[in-house]
């Protein structure tokens, strides 16, 4: 579910802060546990690490992300196949 219109978009002030004191093209991680913060502009050519409950995936931003939330590229589950004869022969191949 969105945020309301009227509130805006949630941005996390520190992460921007952090993003602002970085030089332009830096290719330093930015460690953040702040999965609902929505991405802004001002962070694309940045590479963020988000926390997905073990460990901070490096996610590089593009202009394409720009409204779209941090936890959304970086997987909370890991799918293991399921099991039976097609897994086992698609394992093979």
């Amino acid at each position: 579910m969105s945020r309301s219109l009227k509130k805006g978009p949630y941005v996390n002030s520190k992460l921007l802060k952090k993003i602002k004191a970085l030089p332009i093209g830096s290719k330093e991680v930015i460690k953040v546990w702040d999965r609902a913060c929505t991405i802004t502009p001002e962070m694309v050519g940045y590479t963020i690490g988000v926390h997905n409950g073990k460990q901070h995936v490096p996610v590089y931003i593009i202009e394409d992300m720009v409204g779209h939330k941090l936890g959304e590229f970086a997987p909370t589950r890991k799918f293991i196949r399921h099991g039976g004869k097609m897994a086992k022969e698609q394992g093979r191949k």
